[in-house]
């Protein structure tokens, strides 16, 4: 034997020596066995891999026989001496005892004496087939059982378990001098994004019994204890195979391994065969043999035990034995599969780096072939081709043609180019996403199920939208937040309507895309046509918020959480729909948020009374300011609130827990901002700010109306009076809110020194200028001769003049205008950038320019037919704004 296998070793380490440096370089480095296999030898140069390794460092004994193994494995193989199944068996044996050194050396570092149990390795892809190649990766996943993995004594067992992953993973991978034993690669476990890498044997299960996908369950078609505790990692294998072997079948199960053949196709079955292509991957190559016989096993296999072979060639012929395929197709694959494999080596042998590509570089394809003892490249393309497009043809019928709805494969691009999705390559890629079950919203059955009945419509809704590619890459976004996309989708499937409106929002809305990703549902509410409809008034509203829930404190946080956000997205919609002027959306905001303060503040005070009683003859009050106080939000308002109490200071509170008047309503005001601002499971409500309040953030919450009375006359400065002529009491009896109006209009009508007031107004402005700049070129509230600078021109000229006092800014600038005091334009002005701030929040967050498509939409709400038109309308009222401001600074420098 050794003088018959002499010649072709020889010959074999010649043209390894030639054509391959890594090779040369092992041969070099290990002559011991470069003399063995010269002199024939094999079986003893096999048995020579480890032999006087046992000394070493477990680490460097790894590397030393994997390089020793590889280097044994390949000579065999260049003279034909070894068959390919004893090649890729012999390396994925290497792969499993090296495991179970590392994870043997691992236990025995932080637990000496301990055995190596409670902690295995679950082989997967060419690992668990026993099919590795001479570059691969190992893709395991490591599970441990807490109830007997070693672990030190203060130490949880998973701390102990990833401790121990981590280190087997440090001695395989590690490289230096020596080089490397195997790259290990984690990514094949449930969510590997936020899991940790070792996982417990019943997490495991409970995820693949219940929320594992299709690729997943491809995947353990190859899977097999490998390493470790092979009875724990067994366990696992048994307990799962019901997920993996299904004995029923039904049409959706034959549709999705249809779909799962069409993305691999798709998604790498475009390359060309000749240089650069790419043997694993290409049209007729190894993934498509390996898939071919997966998909059947996936299929059949659940009934037919037999079937269930996790290596490719035994899959195939036991396949064939069944009558599933043909036994000619099946002896053509497997020929052609040993081909595309023994080439796959050849290219990783020449510099031992994970390659599957013929190369492009002639020398270089040149070099591959004569180190398969071929001539020259053409003789090595030559080889292949046949074999490449036999597979084809075979993984071509795979494709039935009868795939309803949407396209899939090769006909996916052309579609969405057809449906406005020019070009369609970014869309085709998040499809094919949603389709493989990449996104956790689409990954059970029902869901993809929901998926194709809706692609149709909605890829015809979303390409005609102004930005199709915008549009889809939002949509995109809402399904990645969503826990399962199955009602979402059946809800556009039964309302396609839903899905021109949804359309028009992802494309020109970021901020209500996002707000329907966090709360899909609001989509449903659209459907009622009153949601077209201005909002009601606030007691109508309030009434509608408070109806529900009676009694139950926590579930009307959550109602009225959930009524607001629908209304407020309804409002939204209507800006980007063209059916209500921004102006009147700003109103509806403000209604709607007035009306939630309401019940809310009720409630709270209800709740509140029931552990700590009332305060006789007292009540809470609540002042709005700012944009809540001049009745017009924007979508991203925030409000501005005082809280203030009638009633004196040394009451106190009845109820089983009594509380003097000031911390008890300071106590209530805290628990009003909570119920306005926490966010529930229903989600967040409105950010609040209280800064406004007598002596800002470090003055009490609460006060009595008498307190913020002498506040306002002798301590408050300027801008607080300027932020009075905002404020509106919203929550209160009458006859407290008219007791607050009354200091107001105090504070406000009282003589001012002119010239004090302007250069408080002037210094103020600078201030606030520096601390806050715009945000971009259509931040109309912030840019220069934007909002903020209109409403100080107003408010000074109201101060100054004790006239047009009204919270409402249009109705203050018009009082203003009549009685001479602002120019004529101002409040044309005023509409202007307040349509735009309102539109922009939604369309434009950012105040930097929309896309071109969104541009008309801006215009069209402002009132305006182009975008031109309105960029004009915007200066102009700019410069209205800044001459006016300009005349106040110059008069508060006046000598």
């Amino acid at each position: 034997m050794e003088a018959t296998l002499a010649a072709p070793l020889s010959e074999a380490l010649d043209r390894a020596a030639r054509h391959a440096p890594f090779l040369r370089a092992q041969m070099e480095r290990h002559a011991d066995l470069a003399e063995l296999l010269r002199a024939g030898d094999l079986a003893a140069a096999l048995a020579a891999c480890a032999a006087g390794l046992e000394s070493a460092p477990v680490a460097r004994r790894l590397r030393l026989e994997r390089t020793r193994t590889a280097l044994v494995l390949a000579i065999g193989d260049l003279a034909g001496a070894l068959p390919l199944e004893t090649v890729v068996e012999g390396l994925s044996d290497l792969a499993d005892r090296s495991l179970d050194a590392a994870i043997a050396a691992a236990i025995e570092e932080r637990t000496p004496g301990e055995p190596a149990r409670g902690f295995a390795v679950i082989a997967l892809g060419k690992h668990g087939g026993r099919e590795l190649n001479y570059s691969s990766d190992i893709d395991p996943i490591f599970l441990y059982d807490p109830a007997t993995l070693p672990h030190r004594g203060r130490e949880e067992p998973a701390e102990a378990a990833v401790r121990i992953g981590r280190r087997v993973i440090e001695l395989l991978q590690a490289r230096d001098a020596d080089g490397y034993a195997f790259r290990v690669d984690l990514r094949l476990r449930p969510s590997p994004e936020v899991t940790p890498i070792a996982l417990p044997i019943d997490a495991l299960i409970s995820y693949y019994e219940s929320s594992a996908v299709a690729w997943e369950r491809a995947a353990f078609v190859r899977a097999r204890a490998a390493a470790g505790d092979r009875a724990l990692g067994q366990r696992f294998l048994d307990a799962i195979r019901p997920f993996v072997w299904r004995r029923s079948l039904d049409f959706g199960a034959v549709k999705e391994m249809r779909a799962m053949s069409h993305r691999i196709r798709a998604q790498h079955g475009r390359e060309a065969f000749g240089p650069g292509y790419d043997l694993k991957r290409g049209r007729g190559g190894i993934r498509e043999v390996e898939f071919f016989a997966q998909i059947h096993q996936l299929i059949h296999g659940g009934r037919d035990r037999a079937l269930r072979s996790p290596t490719t060639i035994p899959a195939l012929q036991s396949l064939a034995a069944a009558g599933i395929i043909d036994g000619g197709e099946a002896r053509e694959l497997a020929d052609s599969y040993r081909l595309f494999r023994t080439i796959e080596h050849r290219l990783q042998m020449v510099d031992d780096r994970q390659t599957h590509e013929l190369p492009r570089d002639m020398a270089a394809l040149d070099n591959v072939a004569q180190l398969h003892g071929l001539a020259g490249f053409g003789a090595l393309l030559d080889l292949l081709r046949p074999q490449v497009e036999s597979v084809g043809r075979t993984y071509d019928a795979l494709e039935d043609g009868e795939a309803p709805g949407l396209p899939v494969g090769a006909a996916l691009a052309p579609a969405l180019a057809e449906a406005g999705f020019d070009p369609p390559d970014a869309a085709r890629a998040v499809i094919e996403r949603w389709r493989g079950g990449g996104v956790r919203a689409v990954q059970s059955p029902a869901a993809r199920e929901a998926l194709e009945e809706v692609l149709p419509g909605l890829v015809e809704a979303l390409g005609r939208a102004p930005d199709p590619q915008a549009a889809l890459h939002r949509m995109d976004d809402i399904v990645g937040r969503l826990p399962s996309a199955i009602n979402f989708f059946r809800l556009l499937a039964a309302r396609p309507p839903l899905m021109r409106l949804l359309a028009d929002l992802l494309s020109h809305a970021p901020t209500l895309a996002a707000a329907l990703g966090r709360r899909p549902e609001f989509l449903d509410g659209l459907i009622d046509a009153t949601a077209f409809d201005p909002a009601p008034p606030v007691a109508e509203l309030a009434a509608s918020f408070a109806a529900a829930e009676a009694g139950d404190y926590e579930r009307l946080l959550d109602h009225v959480r959930r009524s607001v956000g629908e209304r407020r997205f309804a409002l939204g919609v209507q800006l980007v729909e063209g059916t209500s002027d921004p102006l009147e959306v700003a109103a509806g905001y403000a209604r709607v948020a007035e009306a939630a303060l309401d019940v809310l503040a009720a409630a709270t005070a209800a709740d509140y009374a029931r552990q700590h009683g009332r305060v006789p003859d007292s009540e809470l009050v609540i002042l709005a300011l700012g944009r809540l106080g001049g009745a017009a939000l924007t979508h991203a308002s925030d409000l501005d609130l005082i809280y203030l109490f009638t009633g004196t200071i040394d009451a106190a509170s009845g109820g089983p827990k009594p509380l003097e008047a000031t911390r008890y309503y300071n106590r209530l005001a805290q628990r009003v901002t909570g119920a306005l601002s926490v966010p529930t499971a229903a989600g967040p409500l409105y950010e609040v700010d209280t800064r406004l309040r007598p002596s800002g953030s470090k003055g009490l919450l609460a006060v009595t109306i008498e307190s913020f009375a002498d506040y306002q006359r002798e301590s408050a400065w300027t801008w607080e009076h300027m932020a009075l002529t905002r404020a509106r009491p919203v929550f209160g009896s009458d006859a407290a809110r008219a007791r607050v109006q009354a200091v107001i209009d105090a504070v406000l009508n009282r003589p001012r020194d002119t010239r004090q007031l302007l250069k408080d107004v002037v210094s103020m402005r600078s201030d606030m200028a520096r601390h806050k700049p715009p945000a971009g070129p259509l931040d109309a509230k912030l840019i220069e001769g934007g909002l903020v600078d209109l409403e100080f021109c107003v408010h000074a000229v109201q101060l100054e003049h004790r006239t047009g006092f009204d919270p409402r800014l249009g109705p203050a600038i018009a009082a203003l205008i009549g009685a001479g005091l602002l120019p004529a334009d101002f409040a044309a002005a005023h509409d202007v950038l307040a349509r735009m701030l309102v539109t922009l929040r939604l369309v434009a967050p950012d105040a930097q320019e929309p896309p071109p498509p969104a541009r008309a939409l801006v215009a069209r709400a402002c009132g305006f037919e182009s975008w031109d038109a309105l960029l004009d309308a915007y200066a102009a009222a700019r410069q209205s704004v800044r001459d006016c401001w300009a005349r106040i600074v110059a008069r508060a420098e006046e000598d």
